[in-house]
């Protein structure tokens, strides 16, 4: 294993642009969505820059694309609800896993780590995609950024889970792709490792100074 991980028993992974690419689904729902509501729709390139605060967020940075404004509340509401039940509707059918996710989380959870999810996605989500992944019973946890008060770039769903798997901050690691990942890792205690392949708005993940910097997964298992 790598040498982050001595000492350490909880291992925290996000999961859009860390485990999963899963611009292909979301973009496929938001230009739906956007179409139920009579407005223009973007382009999957445009979607991904978009990700990474949760689902109402997404919508909000759509609609304010496509009308050039803020938009107000009921629209927010309508397309939020339309995106989704049209993502609800095949939330994998373009998802992939990048690689060497499978071999490096099924070799972890082998060594004996605490393996838990700490996602903005919606809750509801997380079991179909890592279940269609065989991926679920990896994890001992999942949290979803409705799950709690507050998501990340809040640290509380890192504390609510080291506290709930009684593991002290110092023995815990939040591996995720973007800033917000490692605010909250940082925040929370934990030690940061970020991938530098997923959706960080545009900004080059070593701006949030993250403890460890990785091109792949695999290099945990070495």
């Amino acid at each position: 294993m790598h040498a982050i991980l001595q000492g350490k028993r909880l291992i925290a992974f996000d999961l859009d642009g860390t485990l999963i690419d899963s611009v292909p689904d979301l973009a496929v729902a938001v230009r739906h969505a956007l179409d139920d509501v009579g407005l223009p729709v973007p382009g999957e390139e445009r979607v991904r820059d978009w990700v990474g605060n949760g689902a109402q967020v997404l919508i909000e940075r759509a609609l304010t694309w496509a009308l050039s404004v803020a938009p107000g509340q009921a629209l927010q509401a309508t397309a939020y609800e339309a995106f989704m039940c049209h993502y609800a509707a095949a939330p994998n059918a373009l998802t992939q896993l990048y690689p060497g996710v499978r071999t490096a989380l099924h070799d972890l959870y082998k060594a004996g780590y605490s393996l838990v999810l700490i996602t903005n996605k919606p809750e509801r989500f997380i079991a179909p995609i890592l279940g269609h992944f065989d991926l679920l019973p990896l994890f001992t946890h999942c949290l979803g950024g409705d799950s709690l008060a507050e998501k990340k770039p809040s640290p509380l769903p890192l504390l609510y889970m080291a506290q709930r798997l009684d593991t002290p901050p110092s023995a815990s690691v939040m591996v995720g792709d973007s800033r917000h990942d490692i605010a909250a890792g940082k925040a929370a205690g934990f030690t940061t490792v970020a991938l530098p392949y997923g959706y960080n708005h545009g900004e080059p993940i070593e701006h949030s100074q993250p403890d460890l910097i990785i091109s792949s997964l695999l290099a945990l298992t070495e």
